[in-house]
């Protein structure tokens, strides 16, 4: 298997230097541990995971022992399954102050945030490793997305180009490295195996009360609702369940690191606004597998071609943050009115408003609904309109045409 490098790396090396304890949380498969063991190779760095039913009873009922055993520098993997690991990891750094001396995955965020919160505040960096990104695909740098004329340029030279049908095999096929390697040339397989064995036993984990059938079907409605406002009333009649269900099952998703949110940009000069967030996958591959499409050229003709295109675009834009290490600020706009803009990315003091479209000529009707946010109390800087077009252009001086291959 060729190991594909991870933008993350330059971020872990960093951290390992100035934290004593890293963790690198995101969803199963999608390359955490590979990744910080090709960092260990030529190290004296020990392993160590929680998967070994046996490794996972020690460190439960005698966490002291544990690391007796498995002395830091090391790397406990899936640390989720002990949180009871927590405070003597804190003991044993409180006491050796080492950078670099804990390093940690898990698979569940957030219920693993809350006990790294609660005993290593200050002691821990926390990065999120999502599937595979356009750039690392490719084995482009990465910087994170901004609508800017030099950064969209210096993109253009080093990503390499890709028309509308390879776009949609990218979306299609998914971002997973098993897939993306060569490892697993069948992605409907794939993702029928990783819903039957990891989400299915990681849903479990957190709520032994979920029907294995019933579960399918709820994952299955949110994914044909990828791209749109959530709407949990609907999501549970799809799935038979109730409401309630409905939303935990959503909490559980979004622990899994499986879906992430877009939530309506506001402040206090902006009225009559949503706000009902918006749901999307970090995966298209297996949003395309749920939604049960043949193939890619199916689905570019499809009718969820234009919903699984922003999905894409809004989660490689995400992707390109979190692989920094950074925090990405994007939001939607929609207003009473239905007027919306698909991205609003704010940084540094200012606005970018995005469009997503699958089209290759973008006309100056796409740009006008931006005018919206000029009313903000934070000013509006260039907007773009992400698309189909094989270059980079313009639609005028503040609006840029950006393809999506550029991310």
């Amino acid at each position: 298997m060729n190991y594909i490098k991870r933008n993350l790396e330059n971020v872990v090396r960093q951290v390992t230097r100035e934290y004593p304890v890293l963790l690198v949380t995101g969803p199963r498969q999608v390359g955490k541990t590979t990744m910080l063991q090709k960092l260990m190779e030529g190290t004296e760095r020990g392993y160590v995971t929680l998967d070994d039913l046996n490794e996972r009873n020690i460190a439960k009922t005698d966490p002291e022992l544990f690391l007796q055993l498995h002395k830091p520098p090391v790397l406990i993997d899936e640390v989720q399954y002990a949180p009871e690991l927590f405070t003597y990891i804190k003991i044993n750094v409180d006491k050796n102050h080492e950078p670099g001396a804990f390093w940690l995955t898990g698979s569940q965020v957030f219920k693993l945030m809350q006990g790294v919160q609660e005993s290593l505040a200050g002691r821990v960096a926390v990065l999120s490793l999502t599937s595979l990104s356009q750039a690392e695909i490719s084995g482009g740098t990465m910087k994170p997305f901004t609508v800017d004329l030099e950064d969209l340029s210096e993109r253009q030279k080093e990503r390499e180009q890709a028309d509308t049908r390879e776009i949609f095999e990218r979306i299609y096929q998914g971002s997973m490295p098993a897939i993306v390697s060569g490892i697993n040339s069948n992605s409907q397989l794939f993702y029928s195996s990783y819903l039957s064995t990891y989400i299915e036993r990681d849903v479990r984990e957190l709520s032994d009360a979920i029907d294995s059938l019933k579960f399918l079907r709820f994952i299955t409605a949110v994914a044909a609702r990828c791209g749109q406002m959530v709407n949990a009333a609907e999501i549970a009649r799809d799935a038979d369940i109730n409401q309630t269900q409905a939303k935990d099952w959503l909490t559980i998703l979004e622990t899994l690191g499986i879906i992430f949110y877009l939530h309506p940009y506001s402040n206090n000069l902006l009225k009559r606004l949503v706000k009902t967030p918006k749901l999307y996958f970090y995966d298209t591959g297996l949003v395309c597998y749920l939604t049960k499409w043949s193939s890619a050229e199916t689905l570019e003709c499809g009718a969820m071609n234009g919903a699984i295109l922003e999905n894409y675009v809004v989660a490689e834009i995400r992707k390109t943050y979190l692989n920094c290490g950074k925090e990405p600020y994007l939001y939607y706009y929609r207003d009473k009115d239905a007027r919306e803009i698909d991205i609003v990315l704010e940084h540094d003091g200012i606005l970018n408003p995005i469009e997503i479209k699958k089209t290759a000529n973008p006309g100056t009707e796409l740009v006008k609904v931006f005018e919206l946010l000029d009313k903000a109390s934070t000013p509006r800087a260039k907007g773009a309109v992400i698309c189909m077009k094989p270059g980079l252009s313009a639609i005028d001086r503040d609006n840029y045409i950006v393809p999506v291959w550029m991310i």
